[in-house]
């Protein structure tokens, strides 16, 4: 039986399957053999009728700190004050369910892996668009604090898991693999893992504490609450940030049904003025926003208080002592909140989507041009008016004010 992190319970409890009735082994290995339309298909929803039909605001979301955008603005009413009808924000436990919900149109506004939506668009047809970033930095690698694992090349002979094979979390993770020495390889469980080699498998971001706990994995990559969960709760050690290795990454991107972009302007408008709102919300307020969304606040997240202040504030010296942060002259956060969606950062990511280990068919990526990607993936319009509108969101430290629309992307282990 899976164990999940629920609010009203001690920390842990439990349910078998995802929405729909089909079990989440089953849900990725539809997504492994086929892509999303297999998926959809095996579900009963044909993809090409999945658009927008309302202008009801639906939102969709992990119980993960990459929500937070999405989630502050629903909290502190921007939605509404912008004259927008809001449902209240539905929790999804996969990125697997998220996809299908998303496609299937159950959501028109969720925020996704940054690799997904490529996949989505490219792979599977889907009319998917970014309207802005989620967040910046947020993750990092935690290792079980009783496996001696101190460096990236101590992986070597490990499993780990991963939330998607479509993530900057694998994407990252995989290139400070090859960087120390280890290559990246799927195997199933119980399976011979070689000295140089590091094991991958996916597990869902809640699933993974459980699964360090009970020694079936060695360590776990993924976005916040979870890393300071593990930290907190099953003696878990943060081996590095991931926003010390790609500076002010992005990870989540909030997204639409390309149908609102070019058909509902209006409502794309007052939805991403909301979530620009939220951004600079969340980035002066972060001890707020994380009692706010998490159990002791309005219940978004499933997770006390005390883990997802952790997962939002503590980037202290501790971190530099024992080697997790390494860039303290990045002066960036542990998590850090600006929409602006860099061209530059979608390239890097299509570029580097070429060179990862996943499973399933890779092919629409082989031809895939970086640079039409960051021009067709986002609709920088919505955004751009935003930040007009609102420009206290050079502040936040992930960006520089000096030239707030572009950077150089730095990659460092």
């Amino acid at each position: 039986m899976t164990k999940f992190f629920q609010p009203g319970h001690s920390d842990l409890c439990c349910t078998p399957q995802e929405p729909g009735g089909i079990t989440r082994r089953d849900t990725l290995d539809y997504l492994a053999r086929g892509g999303l339309a297999a998926l959809l298909a095996a579900n009963g929803i044909d993809i090409a009728k999945a658009q927008a039909t309302d202008d009801v605001v639906r939102i969709g979301y992990l119980p993960i700190t990459d929500a937070t955008a999405l989630l502050t603005a629903h909290a502190k009413g921007y939605f509404e004050e912008a004259g927008l009808k809001v449902e209240q924000p539905t929790l999804i436990r996969s990125w697997s369910a998220l996809v299908e919900g998303f496609a299937s149109g159950k959501f028109n506004l969720v925020h996704l892996l940054k690799p997904i939506p490529v996949w989505m668009r490219y792979n599977n047809k889907f009319p998917v668009k970014i309207l802005a970033w989620g967040h910046t930095n947020g993750s990092g690698l935690v290792v079980g604090g009783d496996t001696g694992i101190t460096k990236f090349s101590d992986l070597g002979g490990k499993r780990l898991a991963v939330p998607f094979w479509y993530s900057m979390h694998n994407i990252v993770l995989q290139y400070a693999l090859r960087e120390s020495g280890v290559k990246p390889v799927i195997k199933p469980e119980g399976a011979t893992i070689a000295a140089d080699e590091c094991a991958l498998q996916i597990l869902a971001p809640p699933d993974m504490p459980t699964a360090l706990a009970a020694r079936k994995i060695h360590g776990y990559i993924v976005a916040e609450p979870f890393n300071a969960l593990g930290e907190l709760r099953v003696n878990a050690r943060m081996l590095r940030f991931t926003g010390d290795i790609w500076k002010n990454h992005p990870c989540c991107v909030i997204c639409t049904n390309e149908s609102y972009t070019r058909d509902k302007p209006e409502w794309t408008q007052k939805v991403t003025d909301s979530i620009v709102r939220a951004h600079i919300y969340a980035s002066k307020n972060k001890a707020e926003v994380a009692k706010l969304i998490s159990r002791d606040g309005k219940g978004y997240l499933p997770t006390p208080s005390d883990v997802v202040e952790k997962s939002m504030t503590d980037y202290g010296p501790a971190y530099d002592a024992n080697g997790a942060i390494q860039h303290r002259d990045w002066k960036n956060g542990r998590i850090d909140f600006q929409p602006w969606p860099y061209p530059s950062a979608t390239k890097l990511i299509v570029e580097n989507m070429n060179k990862t280990l996943v499973e399933g068919d890779t092919t629409f990526l082989k031809n895939l041009d970086p640079n039409f990607v960051a021009e067709d993936l986002v609709d920088y319009r919505y955004v751009k008016q935003s930040l007009s509108n609102n420009p206290d969101w050079i502040n936040d430290p992930s960006v520089d004010r000096a030239n707030p629309f572009e950077r150089k992307e730095i990659l460092s282990l």
